[in-house]
């Protein structure tokens, strides 16, 4: 299979197959390495997984390289990014809902969840739920029942879960923010991936590997890169990990004229606070969009969608709001009032 899961369809790109696959996982380092031993350990078992690590650092690759290697390799690998779904819409996605069951449900809907039923399913950005939905997932995860919205029957599911998340969890429950007893069940058999500037040994690999997938989409072969250039690919930070290491890449080709692909210095400036004066006018602006959208959350309690959710306080749509503040890592659940 190849690096696109089951129901997760990458943006349309003429470098979309310049991805790993699941048997090409390229790297040198122990971090990783332990990693993927990790992986082939537990994936014979019906463990509940959950990986951990920074954005882009593999965890959508090694989970269906876990799903590949377990008994139930020949059912679907059903994924869901909890973080690209709009709050009100994540019980829908997850259980399915009737026809009626809310406004403009008109028709059945099959869930996530009954979707990846005897196969297993993997549960992107599981940090970002809500509480009332960290209550669902806990029972679906101890009992293996939930319901459709707007049905009354209970419907059994067997499922193997996988999770990730690139927050600290741990740190989420210590704050309130995280049910502790749905940690404890998510978090079984916890595997870390280590960010890219801390397995340096495997930028020029990944970056040679990446290379070779090259000349079908630019319509030329690269024979090598610039030996300056990949100092300096070497001795970047990456905050964007494996992501962002493909990106520039990319970007790169198309720029370059020859087989010699030379990374534009341009591409590769590290981000220091006030170096000049535009990237002071970029931190203004964006505190200031940052201090509106946290006032909106705190005066809608937390809520983005709805009448009186921050988005239309601030009069923008609720996926533009929910990109924001993912955008800006505001923790919105923060805002939630309990009510007695």
């Amino acid at each position: 299979m190849n690096a696109t899961s089951t129901l997760e369809m990458p943006r349309p790109s003429p470098f979309s197959g310049i991805g790993l696959s699941d048997d090409e996982i390229v790297s040198h380092s122990p971090g990783l390495h332990d990693a993927m031993h990790r992986v082939e350990r537990v994936a014979p078992l019906e463990t509940t997984v959950l990986f951990t690590g920074e954005t882009g650092t593999g965890k959508n690759l090694l989970a269906r390289r876990l799903h590949h290697l377990s008994r139930r390799a020949a059912r679907p690998l059903v994924s869901v990014n909890l973080a690209a779904i709009p709050e009100s819409l994540v019980a829908s996605e997850l259980f399915g809902h009737e026809q009626g069951a809310f406004t403009g449900a008109t028709h059945r809907r099959i869930g996530r969840f009954e979707l990846a039923d005897r196969g297993t399913l993997f549960m992107d950005e599981v940090g970002e739920l809500s509480p009332e939905m960290q209550v669902s997932l806990l029972r679906v995860v101890q009992d293996g029942e939930y319901e459709r919205l707007g049905a009354s029957q209970t419907r059994g599911v067997n499922v193997r879960l996988i999770a990730a998340t690139n927050r600290s969890l741990e740190q989420a429950v210590d704050e309130g923010r995280f049910r502790a007893d749905l940690y404890y069940r998510l978090s079984v058999f916890p595997i870390h991936l280590p960010p890219l500037r801390e397995r340096r040994e495997d930028i020029a690999p990944l970056a040679e590997y990446f290379l070779r997938r090259l000349p079908c989409a630019c319509n030329r072969p690269f024979l090598r890169i610039d030996p300056a250039s990949m100092e300096r690919l070497v001795a970047f930070s990456w905050p964007g990990n494996i992501r962002q290491l493909q990106n520039v890449l990319e970007q790169s080709a198309i720029m370059s004229d020859d087989e010699v692909l030379r990374v534009p210095p341009s591409l590769l400036l590290e981000k220091r606070p006030s170096a000049n004066g535009v990237s002071k006018l970029d931190a203004v602006i964006h505190d200031s969009e940052q201090r509106l959208i946290e006032q909106a959350l705190q005066e809608a309690e937390g809520r983005v969608s709805g009448a009186a959710g921050a988005a239309a306080r601030l009069g923008v749509p609720a996926s533009t709001l929910e990109s924001k503040i993912r955008r800006f890592s505001i923790d919105k659940l923060r805002y939630r009032v309990t009510r007695s």
